[in-house]
């Protein structure tokens, strides 16, 4: 996801300078594009900014542990949304996940509306968040690949395909990207969550 919404940004002549953050060097160079390697756990000063994009997530089985998860999940995205704004940052973009809510029972579901809660509360003029249901595209580009149980759910969902309600049927990262983008840069006054429904075709509309 977050190289999707980087290509974008790099290819979107309304920014003239992007500044990416990751824990490793990426296999890319662009005239705008600087990029900073940083430990999420003790973030350096960032760059002034405008709008801020944050696509960090992993999965427990790749984490490690609940505590691990909850490092990136968490920690790291509101240790970047609570850095940037204080560089003067204004407008927030986050992907998050469909069902996130801070009340859940369900660990995952309960981290990512925690992060939402927080990051909406940091006082950005204009926060937007993407709920995207299950990934679709080319996974084998990503560092994690897909899951047992999400390549069977992507099958059903394209066997179903129109059987299934708009915001629970598999999205292209492309369209979330585009989505979460295109709200950014609209900047909403306010929290703004964009559930996966009034994501799809985002790419097509840009």
């Amino acid at each position: 996801m977050g190289r999707e919404v980087l290509a974008a940004l790099l290819a979107d002549k309304t920014y003239s300078a992007v500044h990416s953050l990751g824990r490793r060097t990426l296999p890319l160079t662009h005239p705008k594009l600087t990029q900073h390697i940083v430990d999420f756990a003790a973030l350096p000063e960032l760059p002034r900014t405008d709008d801020v994009f944050i696509c960090l997530g992993t999965t427990i089985k790749v984490a490690g542990s609940q505590a691990a998860f909850r490092a990136v999940d968490y920690d790291a995205v509101v240790a970047v949304a609570r850095t940037a704004i204080a560089q003067g940052a204004t407008k927030l973009g986050v992907v998050s996940a469909m069902g996130a809510n801070a009340q859940s029972g369900i660990f995952y579901n309960r981290t990512k509306g925690e992060m939402e809660a927080a990051v909406s509360a940091l006082g950005y003029q204009s926060v937007s968040i993407a709920q995207p249901s299950m990934l679709a595209g080319n996974r084998a580009s990503l560092a994690q690949p897909v899951r047992k149980g999400e390549l069977w759910a992507l099958k059903v969902s394209r066997w179903l395909g129109p059987l299934i309600p708009t915001n629970y049927r598999s999205i292209q990262v492309t369209d979330v990207a585009a989505g979460l983008i295109q709200a950014v840069k609209a900047g909403q006054p306010g929290v703004r969550r964009i559930l996966s429904g009034q994501l799809q075709g985002a790419a097509s509309r840009g």
